[in-house]
């Protein structure tokens, strides 16, 4: 085995059964991807996917004016380079971003006066700015007024249709009321459910409930279409006594006839009042019955399924959905109307749920039932034609409005069981009736309903998408504004520049990266900390749950969070399990789905062939553990395998093995997988130990731990806070704040200097006001690989996670000292610095100009001793070195004090000496009590204005 610089250095042994689990992926790669997506910046403007900004300007642009004179195209964007560094944006309270610039073309056409094709009259193409984008760092973080924020990932329902029932909850009689909700990514809701006497209801955007057949007549479905869809008809016709009925075997099980099935030799095949089964219809299919004497009394309740019309004057008899009574029957033989279809339906499973639903539904064209969903949606506003069909078309069918995503797309398809994956945004007229039918036939006892726990129904929405969504509600803003203008461009003579102010999408992405729920100031108290906040997945934010809504259920540990969501690091309190943290080898797939890796199992052999399986994708296989017994070959040793099939544990045999687990800490998250010997640890207190490791402060010096997991190094590469080397060379030169290294000459460029300079970090604060410091590992001369650790950050030692000490702990009773909680610990853990930690702490001074004159900052303050003002230079600010203590003043400061009534004396020496002292207060900054330490640093800022 080839070791790294560090490694070499202490070598680790492993212990583990199987070698080899994979390397683990980048920790920050969730945040990067994402954002990298968003900006797509190396790529060249020709060559952008539709995703991000891209597709955020193609969904607002072309904007075209009112009249359609003109038109404001979008051809490109680029990022410009950002003004200051990292660091700089720290101390300056500034936001780390660089400008974005998008090219646009103005056209403007001639009218033509016959009203034919429109010819272009004029054409410009100009770059705008549009306002400044925040940039990531390294890290994976944003750094917004000068501190360090991350934005958590969010965790939501995913577009598409679910269906669900109540659980008995709604009826006093535990009935089922089953319901399906079409949740698109962004427009109206649409919800179909029945109530308690099976009628189907519709509510949009959960308002009050309508017919549910009322949307398929707003669709200009007649009564004969809707029960074409829904029913399947039995075809019959009436003699002078009675009536004969095609005979369908299948639809009879389970009924009881009141007269008997008698076969073509005139045997009894059913008698009368008993229940058809499955024997007796075999024996009708057999015996080769098409057709079947019944009585009127068969007919009766039975509704129509076409108009009945008498051919010879055109009068409409009796309607679609009409129920057949005896006086329908004498009318229709008297005018010799003998052949009609009814609709078949029976208690078991083909419930008339539609038909009774049409009944009461009052509409009867497509425009009366608009009008209907116009009142609903916007009651009190007097409804006309164009309104009522402009809604409704808006609702679902107006890209602009309403959009179901491709993730959207994607479910709804694979949920009605259609072949494709891809479609338009918009709901069309076969989804509503595919909607309803599979609803339907759900009632009818057909059929799953769906867990929305299960995480093939949820998904991530990861930095990217956030900013993304944010920068098109900015972009609609600038639209409205545009459409204004644009009318003025024909005439005025505007250029691109003249009719877009950035304003709006500028103050919206502020204030999504400074205020919004899920853009949080950075845990930065060690590297663990870091790795932890970034890799975070939140149930709570805008769109997503509320803590006081949220029940058990979408707390709890669900089978499909197996290497996708660590089942043991959540928060105690009010949030746990709406927070949770993403498995050390969990991704995003294209849709946002969470995946894990499993190596595939080919013939009771584990290859190298490693896939990633979504929860959707990985109930299909059959998966086994990772702790499966192997031989050299790599084949499965057991006659029986412990693993999980459709979310259950069971055993198999090695040969129906389709995958196995990459490795044994894929189901944890990265601070669980720290902790050694975790399957002897309960779960409760483990849950407990991920939590505390992550508020753990940096030492003063640093101690590897003696027993790892192996995850130790691979944090503190990917948190940033070690210096990892870029490309391999030889040290040239080394300090305590920068390392000089020359790279080996195959792998200099041309125009490339050849040398690399690691500049390192010195006490610098953190978020949480803990040290950041790097100290260098190597001398010169060393000889040094690609990604070898140069330097320990915080809370590392030889590049591993080190955030403790090794001390010796007894367990024991020691004359009560050591009751319950209490620990006894051993002066020499003081005296040896042992567990000491530097803090920094920043204090400001502000000098400001009140109304009786301007502050001063000045080394002359009133009734102060020359010794409190020892340790400050002549401008009255403590210089860097000194070593102050609680109430020593660190900037000398005076405010103007309000005139007083001065004595005749006072008046006289102020009239001789000028100005005194004595109409100024001491307003100093002094050090807060309990406080001492070393001045590190003093910064001097001038406000321009």
């Amino acid at each position: 085995m080839t070791y790294t610089f560090t490694e070499k250095k202490r070598i680790r042994k492993s212990f583990s059964k199987r070698s080899g689990s994979g390397s683990v992926p980048n920790l920050l790669d969730i945040q990067k991807s994402s954002y990298r997506k968003l900006l797509q910046e190396g790529v060249a403007p020709m060559q952008r996917i539709d995703e991000g900004l891209q597709a955020a300007f193609k969904s607002v642009f072309p904007i075209e004016s009112y009249s359609g004179a003109a038109s404001l195209d979008f051809v490109a964007y680029r990022l410009g380079q950002p003004v200051f560094d990292v660091r700089e944006c720290q101390q300056r309270g500034l936001i780390y971003s660089a400008p974005l610039y998008a090219i646009l073309r103005l056209i403007v056409f001639e009218k033509s006066e016959s009203g034919g094709a429109k010819t272009i009259h004029d054409v410009k193409e100009q770059e705008v700015y549009m306002g400044e984008m925040p940039l990531m760092t390294e890290n994976g973080t944003f750094v917004i007024n000068g501190t360090e924020r991350v934005i958590v990932s969010q965790l939501h329902r995913s577009p598409g249709v679910f269906f669900d029932h109540d659980k008995g909850k709604t009826h006093s009689s535990g009935k089922l009321l089953f319901n399906a909700r079409v949740i698109p990514y962004r427009g109206s809701w649409l919800d179909f459910e029945f109530d308690q006497k099976d009628l189907l209801f519709v509510r949009i955007d959960r308002r009050r409930k309508l017919p549910g057949t009322i949307v398929l007549r707003a669709l200009d479905y007649s009564t004969e279409e809707i029960l074409s869809l829904f029913f399947e008809f039995d075809q019959i016709s009436l003699l002078p006594e009675g009536a004969r009925i095609a005979l369908v075997a299948d639809r009879l099980r389970g009924e009881e006839l009141d007269f008997d099935i008698i076969g073509d030799r005139g045997a009894v095949l059913v008698e009368a009042g008993r229940r058809i089964t499955a024997r007796h219809i075999r024996e009708l299919t057999k015996a080769g019955i098409e057709q079947l004497q019944v009585p009127d009394s068969f007919l009766i309740d039975r509704p129509l399924a076409k108009d009945l019309i008498d051919t010879e004057t055109g009068e409409i008899l009796a309607e679609a959905n009409d129920k057949i009574d005896t006086d329908m029957l004498e009318k229709l033989r008297s005018l010799q109307v003998l052949e009609l279809e009814t609709i078949y339906t029976n208690d078991l499973d083909h419930g008339p749920y539609v038909s009774d639903t049409l009944r009461a539904d009052a509409s009867r064209t497509a425009l009366e039932a608009q009008v209907e969903i116009y009142r609903m949606m916007r009651p009190g506003e007097p409804p006309t034609k164009d309104a009522a069909e402009q809604l409704f078309r808006n609702l679902f069918f107006n890209i602009d409005r309403y959009d179901l995503s491709a993730v959207g797309r994607m479910k709804l398809n694979r949920r009605l069981a259609r072949s494709s994956d891809e479609g338009p945004g918009i709901l069309s007229q076969q989804d509503i009736v595919d909607v309803i039918k599979t609803l339907v036939e759900l009632k009818n006892g057909h059929g799953e309903t769906d867990d929305i726990d299960n995480l093939g129904n949820r998904r991530v929405r990861s930095v990217g998408e956030l900013v993304e969504n944010q920068f098109r509600i900015g972009l609609v803003r600038v639209e409205r504004a545009v459409r204004e203008r644009l009318s003025m461009a024909e005439s005025e003579n505007l250029t691109p520049q003249d009719l877009i102010n950035a304003k709006p999408v500028s103050a919206v992405i502020k204030e999504f990266f400074g205020s919004s729920q899920l853009s949080q100031f950075m845990d930065q108290t060690n590297p663990l900390s870091e790795v932890t906040h970034k890799r975070r997945v939140s149930a709570l934010g805008p769109g997503g749950l509320t803590r006081e809504r949220a029940g058990f259920e979408v707390r709890d540990v669900h089978p499909t969070h197996y290497g996708r969501v660590c089942p043991i690091e959540t928060p105690e309190g009010p949030n746990i399990g709406l927070i949770n943290s993403l498995a050390v080898y969990a991704r995003t797939n294209e849709y946002g789905f969470l995946e894990t890796p499993y190596r595939k199992v080919i013939d009771k052999k584990v290859s190298d062939e490693v896939t990633y399986l979504s929860a959707i994708e990985e109930g299909k296989y059959v998966v086994a553990q990772a702790n499966a017994r192997v031989n050299d070959k790599g084949v499965l040793m057991d006659d029986l395998v412990s693993c999980r099939y459709q979310n259950e544990f069971t055993l198999s045999t090695p040969d129906k093995i389709d995958f196995i687990d990459i490795a044994p800490s894929q189901i944890v998250s990265v601070a669980a997988s720290l902790i050694p010997f975790l399957e002897h640890d309960d779960a409760n207190r483990a849950l407990m130990g991920s939590n505390m490791q992550r508020q753990a402060v940096p030492t003063l010096q640093t101690e590897k731990p003696l027993v790892g997991t192996g995850m130790e190094r691979t944090v503190a590469t990917d948190s940033g806070v070690v210096v990892v080397a870029q490309r391999p060379g030889i040290v040239n030169a080394v300090d305590a704040s920068r390392i000089v290294v020359k790279v080996d000459d195959k792998e200099v460029g041309a125009g490339d200097s050849g040398v690399d300079i690691y500049n390192l970090v010195k006490y610098t604060r953190s978020n949480q006001n803990t040290t950041i410091n790097q100290r260098p590992l190597v001398k010169v001369g060393d000889r040094i690989a690609k990604s070898d650790v140069l330097a320990d950050g915080p809370s590392t030692d030889l590049g591993e996670l080190a955030l403790g000490r090794n001390v010796l702990v007894a367990f024991m009773p020691w004359h009560g000292y050591n009751f319950e909680d209490s620990i006894l610990i051993s002066e020499r853990l003081l005296q040896e610095d042992v567990y000491t930690s530097i803090h920094i702490e920043e204090l400001s001074c502000f000098a400001r100009d009140t109304k009786l004159g301007s502050e001063d900052v000045t080394r002359d303050i009133p009734n102060v001793g020359e010794s409190a003002l020892a340790r400050l230079d002549e401008s009255g600010i403590v210089y860097i070195g000194a070593e102050v203590e609680s109430g020593d003043i660190l900037v000398g400061k005076v405010t103007p004090k309000g005139e007083t009534q001065l004595t005749p004396e006072e008046k006289l020496l102020r009239a001789i000496f000028g100005e005194k002292a004595s109409d100024v207060k001491d307003t100093s900054l002094r050090m807060p009590s309990g406080m001492s330490g070393t001045v590190i640093d003093v910064q001097v800022f001038t406000r321009d204005g």
